[in-house]
């Protein structure tokens, strides 16, 4: 039986490091240094979110912050008290493009809806700075995150030949329609509501 768990999105900082490399040692076959992260907390494009798991005794439900209330704070880089992260998501703001360079979550809270939740707060931190679309690139085996990011209307437009360095694996390049297309906004909304009914503790 899932143990209810209560989380904030909130903005990675330099205290996070040390979290967030032991999520990546679990998730990934090679992993960034430390000072990358370091340099990529400086780095004006690009922008880090966590999921913290938050003590039942701190925040009272009543208090907490709106969806877009916490999606305009990570956009503004506003730092809050730091908890156990249980994912995270790396994205660069580019021009007219978000590009997602690295999502992961902690191998105890797989499949408990984190990853998808990451890349909703994604999705919408793209639109909310004005961007046109949203990118990444995902291994051609890795066809469960494939699935879940063509379910949020990510399309297949490319590949990139011997992509990751650890296995000269490909890397599909995948990219959403236009961010403030009709259609696509009725959907995104669809999919986080349904979302939220599924999983009420990832959410304000």
């Amino acid at each position: 039986m899932r143990t209810a768990i209560r989380t904030r999105l909130r903005p990675m900082t330099a205290e996070d490091i040390p979290q967030v490399m032991d999520i990546e040692r679990e998730s990934f076959p090679s992993m960034w240094p430390q000072t990358a992260y370091r340099r990529e907390l400086q780095n004006k494009l690009a922008r880090y979110i966590v999921l913290a798991e938050v003590p039942a005794e701190e925040q009272p439900a009543a208090t907490a912050p709106g969806v877009w209330g916490a999606i305009r704070r990570i956009v503004s880089g506003e730092d809050d008290s730091r908890e156990r992260l249980l994912g995270f998501i790396g994205l660069w703001l580019m021009v007219g493009e978000a590009h997602i360079v690295t999502v992961a979550v902690r191998e105890s809270h797989r499949r408990m809806g984190i990853g998808e939740r990451l890349l909703i707060a994604a999705v919408e931190l793209a639109a909310v700075a004005g961007e046109d679309v949203v990118t990444l690139e995902v291994r051609k085996s890795n066809e469960a995150a494939q699935r879940l990011y063509a379910k949020y209307g990510f399309e297949r437009v490319g590949l990139r030949v011997r992509y990751y360095t650890d296995n000269d694996e490909d890397a599909v390049l995948m990219t959403t329609p236009a961010l403030d297309a009709p259609s696509f906004r009725a959907r995104l909304e669809e999919l986080r509501e349904l979302h939220r009914q599924r999983n009420p503790d990832l959410w304000p």
